[in-house]
């Protein structure tokens, strides 16, 4: 089988193509599936730039989609034919995460889904969204579930809630998707009009260029009749935060998924206190969450942004896309 692997030190000119062993026959308890696509992720950047821990010789992405080949003794949950979508941390099932870091997450701890057959254990996967792609079933692993565990699980997000989405990334088009579906109403930043435009046409009621007003988080609460937003989907980290505090609602909800601005910074703690408002850390989430948003965008009609597609060979291409943050939603590579 084909695979594409990480050479050290890393960077996108060190992306090789090679020739591998097929896996075989799944054994006791695990699925073998014929790969077909994965979306690309900053994590999965980090690995291809040679940022992360991963080693010389590494199968990148973390998102992975394709169709059940063969299922093992046991299993009970796939059929031959399966549509199916991996899991980010396929060791954290359900229930409160006790690892730290990525030693299990497929593309960086362990080898990812940037190749043709994949024999895995089957509590790796779940099963996609019945009619979708490859393409738009593999923005779940990562963007998707992100953008369902911020809204869904943490934020508990219902009908006439605000949102707040920045950017126009993976998981910041999927979440306002999901929170129009959930009944939210949704304002959105960018410093594309262009980009706002689409947001507008997706159902966004409110959007700021924040390249002509920096100061976007009394804006936010100038739209929202001084009440400010009751969920934030921080995507900046600390360059941003000090704004989407401004933005939050008194007892609202900032799920800081991002820190595309830095790793560190100062954080406001006073406005935050007077606020009186919580902002978590999320990172992805577990298998029983996808299982739940999988469910859940089977009773909708959403479906995936896809901004453009790449094929296997052209990975390094699709990365540099994706960090060049032109794209609005997200990008895929299929084979």
């Amino acid at each position: 089988m084909k695979a594409i692997t990480v050479r050290a030190p890393g960077g996108y000119d060190n992306l090789v193509m090679v020739d591998m062993a097929d896996p075989g026959d799944p054994g006791p308890g695990e699925i073998r599936v014929r790969l077909h696509a994965t979306t690309l992720n900053r994590h999965d950047l980090n690995v291809l730039q040679g940022k992360s821990a991963a080693s010389d010789g590494r199968i990148p992405m973390a998102d992975g989609a394709g169709v059940v080949e063969a299922v093992g003794t046991g299993v009970t949950e796939f059929a031959v034919g399966d549509a199916v979508v991996s899991c980010f941390f396929p060791t954290w099932q359900d229930g409160v995460q006790v690892a730290i870091g990525f030693s299990t997450t497929p593309g960086d701890g362990v080898d990812g889904y940037a190749r043709e057959v994949v024999v895995a254990a089957a509590t790796s996967f779940t099963r996609a969204p019945k009619g979708w792609t490859h393409a738009e079933a593999a923005t779940i692993t990562t963007a998707g579930l992100t953008a369902w565990r911020a809204l869904a699980v943490e934020g508990k997000v219902k009908a006439g809630d605000s949102v707040l989405v920045m950017g126009s990334g993976g998981v910041s088009v999927l979440a306002l998707q999901y929170a129009r579906a959930m009944g939210a109403t949704v304002i959105a930043t960018s410093s594309s009009d262009a980009k706002l435009e689409r947001y507008r046409a997706l159902g966004a009621s409110q959007t700021i260029n924040y390249a002509e007003t920096p100061e976007w988080g009394p804006k936010v609460r100038e739209l929202t009749g001084g009440k400010g937003a009751d969920h934030v989907v921080e995507v900046g980290g600390a360059g941003t935060l000090p704004q989407a505090i401004q933005a939050v609602a008194v007892g609202g909800h900032i799920t800081m998924i991002g820190v595309l601005t830095g790793p560190a910074g100062n954080v406001p703690t006073a406005a935050l206190m007077v606020r009186q408002a919580r902002l978590q850390g999320v990172i992805v989430g577990s298998c029983q969450m996808q299982r739940d948003l999988v469910a859940w965008l089977d009773t909708t009609d959403i479906r995936p942004i896809i901004d453009r597609s790449f094929t296997l060979d052209q990975l390094g291409q699709a990365a540099a896309y994706e960090e060049s943050g032109a794209h609005f939603g997200k990008i895929a590579v299929e084979w």
